[in-house]
């Protein structure tokens, strides 16, 4: 799957299925979207507990095939995807994992893990991740989305037509990161 998605006259987003071979990129990549974009929102302590315990690949997303990498003139410019499996957050190295398949006639579809590099933040990689990640979810029979947001996502997340719940505080190590479960209705 590749999709070209201009988001302005000189970027051309292109969007693929990840690959093993990504991994190490996209785990670099989290780290700094996450320790950039999320420094304003998250204290030092919760942001590295995030890091090194929740926020990361999971493996599961690319050897299913519903992970992508977002590329502008051949960097990653970030990494994104959507489930249709129980886990809603988290890497391979979080605890509490659920990978049993949802049944699309009663459960929503889960967008995952998405993470864009600082250098291309605000320039639609994020916007044509999720679209390709609702888009898959639908063709695979989901009628809804749902996902946990970082306290710097929320407002991107809403602009898209999600709905925040109340926020969710997650243990991880010693500190307390927080959440916010959304969740969205997918149009025909």
């Amino acid at each position: 799957m590749t999709t070209a998605i201009l988001s302005r006259p000189s970027d051309a987003i292109s969007i693929r299925r990840a690959t093993p071979a990504d991994v190490p990129a996209m785990a670099a990549l989290i780290e700094a979207s996450a320790r950039a974009l999320g420094s304003g929102y998250y204290d030092d302590r919760a942001l590295t507990a995030a890091i090194d315990g929740v926020f990361g690949v999971d493996s599961m997303l690319v050897a299913d095939g519903t992970y992508f990498v977002a590329e502008i003139d051949g960097a990653m410019a970030g990494c994104g995807g959507w489930s249709r499996r129980g886990t809603l957050f988290g890497s391979d190295r979080f605890i509490g994992r659920a990978d049993d398949l949802l049944d699309p006639a009663t459960s929503p579809a889960r967008i995952r893990a998405m993470f864009v590099a600082p250098a291309f933040a605000r320039r639609g990689v994020g916007s044509a991740i999720l679209r390709a990640g609702q888009d898959a979810a639908r063709a695979a029979g989901f009628t809804a989305v749902e996902l946990m947001a970082t306290l710097s996502g929320v407002d991107f997340y809403r602009e898209r037509g999600f709905v925040a719940a109340p926020e969710t505080f997650v243990a991880v190590g010693d500190a307390t990161v927080v959440f916010i479960p959304m969740h969205k209705h997918l149009s025909a």
